[in-house]
């Protein structure tokens, strides 16, 4: 495309050309990033002392896709988690056969590596988390609330219209459920409906006394965009009516940034191990040829999370930001 629109009018991305980025800080004082490789054919593990070291880290390739079968095309949407001393990357990959292609047909499955170095140790194939259907499921995140180990996930529930809802559960142990699932969120709102009926990519942070979901929703193109639920840090997070909906989209294209379909974002912290980060992506241009899924250009950028007076992220604000880094 040439130069990048967003270059131009002075925000860089961070990283080119990954999407569906996740950056964690290890207690080593290390940040480790994956993320969509525009390929899907494989994960990747960068590692760094610092944020920008991101950028210039030579990635591992840790684990690629099967021939054939399950695990064998488009895999999507990588995290990578510390839990219980043995690092998990929990993903999306679709099954390939005679008759399917792969798309729109992933299960959510966990790998797990026991060694210091996530870079070098052996990575071993947890298999499939498991959930109430057996549906097209995607973008899982984990996180670690009042003593107790949630999974949250994008899933269609085949007796409900549209692509994806969002769910949260319980976990047992890092790649299996328990008890009981509750959907938390849907694409009932016009701005989460635009060319799919979209929920996707859960986020959690927490301030205060509240905890808050960040989500995508709509198609990959320009319309893509976030929503965000909030609930009380003290309430059942398995209960749906604990959580509220943002009625409007809180963070869209910005076509004074030259930014558009931003979303799938994560969490960080800065350096000083306090300071929230934004970690998000976005294209820097609003016309795709052919399907936007593979259009490579969807970049990882890093921000400083602001937050409303009230308590709230403010991604607009954070994303504003960017111009004058």
């Amino acid at each position: 495309m040439g130069v990048h629109q967003s270059e131009i009018n002075g925000v860089k991305p961070h990283i080119e050309q990954r999407a569906d980025p996740f950056i964690y800080r290890h207690t080593d004082g290390c940040y480790y990033f994956v993320a969509s490789v525009p390929e899907y054919d494989r994960i990747e593990i960068r590692k760094a002392d610092t944020i920008q070291g991101l950028a210039e880290a030579e990635p591992a390739v840790v684990w690629r896709k099967h021939e054939t079968g399950l695990l064998s095309a488009n895999i999507w949407a990588p995290e990578l988690h510390f839990i219980d001393g043995k690092w998990y990357v929990y993903f999306a990959a679709a099954h390939t056969s005679e008759t399917n292609e792969g798309l729109f047909d992933h299960r959510m499955f966990v790998l797990e590596c026991a060694s210091a170095n996530p870079l070098e140790g052996e990575w071993v194939e947890k298999g499939q988390v498991r959930t109430a259907w057996e549906s097209f499921a995607l973008d899982a995140t984990t996180f670690e609330h009042n003593g107790e180990r949630y999974y949250v996930w994008a899933q269609k529930d085949p007796a409900i219209e549209g692509n994806s809802n969002l769910y949260i559960s319980k976990m047992n142990n890092p790649w299996t459920l328990a008890g009981k699932q509750t959907m938390i969120s849907l694409p009932d709102l016009d701005w989460e409906r635009i060319g799919f009926k979209v929920n996707e990519g859960a986020a959690f942070i927490r301030k205060g006394d509240r905890v808050f979901l960040s989500y995508s929703a709509s198609a990959t193109d320009f319309n893509y965009c976030m929503g965000l639920l909030e609930a009380s840090a003290d309430a059942d997070l398995l209960d749906a009516a604990s959580w509220d909906k943002s009625p409007v989209p809180v963070l869209t294209t910005d076509e004074t940034l030259g930014m558009y379909g931003p979303g799938h974002n994560s969490f960080t912290v800065a350096e000083d191990g306090t300071t929230p980060l934004f970690v998000f992506h976005a294209r820097t241009y609003k016309e795709i040829v052919g399907d936007p899924l593979y259009d490579p250009n969807r970049h990882t950028f890093v921000t400083e999370l602001q937050w409303t007076e009230d308590g709230r992220p403010d991604f607009r604000a954070s994303v504003a930001a960017l111009r004058a880094t």
